[in-house]
């Protein structure tokens, strides 16, 4: 009898354990500057992407995806903490010399210690820019077990740079010298370490923080490929295969995904990381169009064009396929989407901003929330708030505040702040009640210009 019993025991507890899906891969491939007008589903004519296309056919396209705020560091490091840019410990780019960028302290959580605490194997493979090595903010004290590419942003614009880290350690690449002439492209040796770390890891949960260079800095490529007879200059027919590239790049990391089995069990998610770096009235944005379709704005500014990003995800079985998403989500909702999925739980006494994306990414409605914030402290203090469909920008701590109906002008061309001041009222609260202080970073308005010396005098 206890024998039997023993037997029917085991079998209620394989099928319960039969019943538990395993918690999924979770890869998320941020793209350095791409913008929603560089991809062919967004609207793209003269670049190509069809692998990019082909994953929104597959999955989830979404036109209001909003970075962390518009310039590198501080958009990826909302993107690791889930916390907004007037909360998050970086908001501006800030050099340590004689390499790297401000670090994330040590006090701060990331979405890869709460998943290398749930059971997951980590890595950041591409570009870090939130600490050196020997700081607090290394990516192999921040929850990543493994770590390959630039740590250092600036390092990061050079596709030949002189060297490169695996797990910490420096090694040369021989041949190359960092300033665009070479033999190895580092992109080369970024994917490879990416596809080598997925295979060595299938067996396991595992997320892919994939932080692909590609198109950002320099328009430096070791083939032009199909775009070689287009009548551009070097540096667009560069700049396009730069994102084919990329396009080419990710195609394959699907295919490892599907060639692996692991197509049902991984969310995989592309975003750039902020608008366009180019104006719209340069050569570069009057070929590609890259006013980030018609909307206000680029890298470094608070308007739509520099904040929303070209944005997909695609989960066999779970994300709805060829489904277009207008509900708005931003980077610091990705901690808490990963959490909701690895099964595991906010540490004690934190709180992020963000929200679980998880019923949105199945297809049903976004998170609801009073507001969404950004700063950027790159010269001026810029702030950013919207609420509902309402945006207000402000320009710096003495600029007035600039309002925009985002449902019937996404372009933000008309400023109704003289029409409604009851909602310039509501702004100008959220945006002191989402402002933490912190004496790293005042609310300051733009230095003055020098004086020029005057005619004749001593310079």
């Amino acid at each position: 009898m206890k024998s039997w019993l023993g037997w029917v025991a085991m079998a209620l507890c394989l099928s319960v354990y039969e019943a538990v899906p395993a918690p999924p891969n979770l890869i998320f491939v941020l793209s350095d500057d791409l913008a929603q007008g560089d991809v062919g589903c967004y609207g793209q004519k003269l670049i190509r992407t069809p692998n990019l296309d082909r994953m929104a056919a597959e999955g989830m396209r979404f036109t209001q995806a909003y970075c962390g705020t518009t310039v590198c560091a501080p958009s990826r490091a909302s993107l690791m903490t889930g916390l907004h840019s007037g909360h998050c410990p970086i908001r501006a780019n800030r050099e340590i010399q004689p390499e790297g960028q401000m670090p994330l302290p040590t006090e701060t959580i990331t979405v890869a210690q709460v998943l290398k605490g749930s059971g997951y194997a980590t890595a950041c493979v591409g570009k870090w820019g939130m600490g050196m090595f020997d700081t607090t903010g290394s990516p192999l004290k921040k929850g990543f077990d493994h770590f390959f590419g630039y740590n250092c942003q600036r390092h990061a614009h050079s596709y030949f740079p002189a060297y490169l880290y695996r797990d910490g350690q420096r090694f040369e690449l021989p041949g190359n010298d960092g300033q665009g002439v070479g033999k190895i492209y580092a992109q080369d040796l970024i994917q490879k370490d990416a596809l080598d770390w997925v295979r060595a890891n299938r067996s396991r949960p595992f997320f892919l923080f994939y932080a692909i260079t590609l198109p950002h800095g320099r328009q430096e490529i070791d083939d032009v490929g199909l775009y070689a007879k287009e009548n551009w200059t070097p540096t667009q027919k560069a700049y396009a295969a730069q994102v084919t590239r990329l396009d080419r790049d990710v195609g394959q990391l699907l295919g490892l995904i599907k060639e692996l089995g692991l197509d049902e069990r991984t969310l995989v998610i592309v975003a750039g990381d902020n608008g366009s770096s180019f104006a719209p009235g340069t050569p570069m944005g009057r070929l590609f169009e890259q006013a980030s379709n018609g909307l206000r704005g680029f890298k470094r500014e608070l308007y739509e064009g520099g904040l929303r990003q070209a944005a997909i995800a695609r989960w066999p079985g779970r994300v709805p396929a060829g489904r277009v998403s207008d509900q708005p989500w931003a980077f610091w909702d990705f901690l808490p989407t990963a959490v909701e999925l690895a099964g595991g739980s906010i540490p004690a006494g934190f709180k992020p901003d963000g929200y679980s994306l998880v019923r949105m990414l199945e297809g049903g409605p976004a998170p609801q929330r009073e507001y969404f914030y950004w700063e950027l402290h790159e010269s001026a203090s810029l702030q950013a708030v919207r609420f509902g469909d309402w945006k207000a920008v402000k320009n710096g701590p003495s600029a007035p505040i600039e309002l925009y109906d985002l449902r019937i002008d996404a372009g933000e061309t008309r400023n109704l702040a003289s029409e409604k001041p009851e909602l310039v009222d509501r702004a100008a609260s959220l945006m002191s009640q989402a402002h933490r202080e912190d004496p790293l970073w005042p609310l300051r308005d733009r230095p003055a210009p020098r004086a020029r010396p005057a005619a004749g005098r001593a310079k």
